[in-house]
């Protein structure tokens, strides 16, 4: 792990009760929903992670606790460092408080979250789809959406959808 990460992960781990992995390089950090603001809060102002520089989930199905991880990618540019917060979420209705009023590029980012996965920002300033049209059922990056008339594949049913396909005959 980094030096400069080494206070951060300890203070997460102190205040929130943060568990954290490292992966390939990169810090994880894993807070509870309810205490996303205050960990985003305090990263930003003792800290210096002044920029939200991504904000996405992972889909874990057919998994359904969690199903989600909401992550958050920050960076501070004074420190020269990088961090991952990532707050696990149930599948039945994933919601987490809106990071807009720490960050303000959340908002849109919000949006497509809510948009594309169904994951709810509770306050959110403005919760309605920025990116598909307001009739569209589902959420086209939940690994569940089906593609056309075909059902997705993964690895627990691939030799029932492969037995369907169509092949080209020799």
């Amino acid at each position: 792990m980094d030096k400069k990460l080494e206070p951060i992960v300890k203070t997460m781990q102190e205040k929130f009760s943060a568990a954290h992995e490292e992966f390939r390089g990169e810090v994880h950090v894993f807070v509870n929903p309810e205490q996303i603001v205050d960990a985003l809060t305090v990263l930003r102002d003792e800290y210096k992670f002044e920029l939200l520089s991504a904000l996405t989930a992972v889909d874990y199905y057919p998994q359904t606790s969690p199903r989600f991880h909401v992550v958050y990618q920050l960076t501070s540019l004074a420190n020269n460092v990088s961090v991952q917060v990532r707050v696990p979420v149930d599948g039945d209705s994933p919601k987490v408080p809106t990071a807009a009023r720490v960050y303000a590029t959340a908002n849109w980012r919000e949006r497509e979250l809510l948009d594309m996965f169904g994951i709810e920002f509770e306050g959110h300033p403005d919760p309605r789809r920025i990116l598909m049209p307001e009739e569209t059922e589902g959420h086209p990056l939940r690994k569940d959406f089906p593609l056309g008339y075909e059902e997705p594949q993964f690895t627990f049913n691939f030799e029932e959808i492969d037995l369907r396909k169509p092949y080209v005959k020799e």
